[in-house]
């Protein structure tokens, strides 16, 4: 007698055994296909400036980062796409240049109701067998949610991206009230009756950030336990103003002796300086830290103090990924979402296209840089972060990304880069090894040469036309929807 096993005719019971012996294996093996399959842990830090050991700096302690980056490629030139939360975000997670807005998440977000768009980095790996899980702020509001708290389940920021978005906000009751948050669930507000900085005594819970890292502790364990494969994203909010703090962190630097600010005049002529409003909203005693050294001083020590903070949290996250046994088989990413000015072109804060806005720290970690570490010069920017991924794990690349995939340059660091395109509001820049240009809509070129003797803090455009129009071509071609003209 036949019998038809899974499209196969079988004429006898020596074979039919035979065939079902062959689909257990087949089975088994993808369970441990499955199993094999690498995970990824995405680390994102608001604010954070590329000052940090691993990339030179050594007044900043941050030993948790560090020990990363002796495991990793180090990318030493990577760029944002904007210098702003939402619209940096939005770059990291379609591997997609896009709008400026910070709310561009949630735009996207209306129009994947008619499918007009290919899928989020998340929402790929999801499709392909991974548990996409997200904690803190990944995208622009922690949670993912908007609404007048950020907690409107309504408001989908990533729509299909994540099987679980999670905020945990304790005593600062919402996100919204987490995102700003002082000490002991101090919430913001009126920016301006809350303190610039703080410093308080007590453990790493009493600031929003210990509550991120604990979840996401938790959520590693229970990832780990699974048969497929994660993809997990934390979000830290600090370096994020206002800068608090544990105090523990604070005293790292009371004695510290800062190096001077580079620069820190205000630019002739036309460029993105803006007037640090970010900054000055909220309560600085009256003091203004362009033009008093010593409150500039002070700012500085605080923004470290942040850094070293989120640095700690860092550490408690990798050491939990290391207790489960799957750091063995996980990639890591920490990611800076922009930069930050402290005093440079006298601006605190973000929000403008010079260099100090753009640079973010980028660390890549995976089996194989465990062994041999490296670091790199190669020009890349956060749109590259996706489609390396893709690469990383093996996965097919969607066809609508922007970004270029940098597994070349983890195999090989001395690999040239590429040109990294960034944009806000009326203008945007474009940076290569040697030059940075930022084109305005009205006409007016800033031209920036790092090879030079003031170390790119001069406007060049003048005294070097013809490299600003070749980058200014450039500039146009990766952003059709800028108009760009000459002046």
């Amino acid at each position: 007698m036949s019998h038809l096993v899974g499209g196969f005719l079988i004429s006898n019971y020596h074979s039919m055994k035979i065939l079902i012996a062959i689909v257990i294996a087949l089975f088994c093996a993808n369970i441990l296909t499955a199993k094999e399959q690498k995970n990824i842990l995405l680390i994102c830090i608001d604010d954070l400036r590329p000052e940090l050991g691993c990339y030179g700096v050594d007044y900043i302690h941050t030993p948790n980062i560090d020990a990363l980056a002796a495991k990793s490629q180090v990318f030493k030139h990577h760029y944002v796409q904007a210098p702003t939360c939402g619209a940096s975000r939005y770059a990291l997670l379609t591997g997609r240049y896009g709008s400026a807005s910070n709310d561009a998440l949630m735009a996207r977000a209306k129009k994947l109701k008619n499918n007009q768009l290919s899928p989020s980095m998340p929402a790929w790996f999801r499709q392909h067998g991974y548990t996409t899980s997200a904690i803190g702020k990944v995208s622009h509001y922690p949670g993912g949610l908007g609404g007048t708290d950020w907690n409107d389940p309504s408001q989908i920021e990533m729509p299909h991206a994540w099987d679980s978005s999670l905020m945990p906000s304790g005593a600062w009751k919402h996100p919204r009230g987490i995102m700003h948050g002082l000490a002991n669930g101090e919430i913001r507000k009126k920016a301006g009756d809350m303190d610039v900085f703080q410093a308080t005594q007590g453990g790493d819970s009493i600031y929003p950030d210990g509550l991120i890292t604990s979840c996401a502790q938790q959520q590693l364990k229970t990832l780990s336990k699974s048969e497929k494969p994660f993809f997990l994203a934390v979000g830290l909010i600090r370096p994020h103003l206002p800068f608090g703090a544990p105090a523990k962190y604070l005293e790292l630097y009371k004695d510290t002796k800062l190096p001077a600010i580079p620069h820190p005049n205000k630019p002739d002529g036309t460029s993105t300086w803006h007037g640090s409003g970010e900054f000055m909203k909220y309560n600085n005693w009256g003091k203004d830290a362009r033009k008093d050294s010593q409150f500039a001083d002070e700012v500085r020590r605080r923004y470290a103090a942040c850094v070293s903070y989120a640095d700690a949290q860092v550490g408690k996250i990798l050491a939990t990924l290391k207790q489960t046994g799957a750091d063995k088989n996980t990639v890591i990413v920490l990611w800076g979402d922009h930069g930050w000015h402290l005093g440079e072109h006298s601006i605190w804060g973000k929000h403008s296209l010079f260099e100090e806005s753009l640079h973010a720290p980028l660390i890549i970690s995976t089996p194989a840089t465990q062994s041999s570490p490296s670091s790199t010069d190669a020009v890349v920017e956060t749109i590259d972060i996706f489609p390396t991924l893709c690469d990383l794990t093996q996965l097919p690349k969607p066809d609508a990304l922007n970004g270029q995939s940098l597994a070349p340059i983890l195999t090989k660091p001395n690999t040239l880069g590429h040109l990294a395109v960034s944009y806000k509001g009326q203008a945007a820049t474009i940076r290569s090894a040697s030059h940075r240009l930022i084109a305005h809509k009205n006409g007016a070129l800033e031209l920036y040469d790092f090879t030079a003797k003031d170390g790119g803090t001069k406007n060049c455009a003048k005294q070097q036309p013809e490299t600003a129009k070749s980058l200014l071509g450039e500039l146009k071609k990766r952003l059709p929807q800028y108009t760009f003209k000459m002046k």
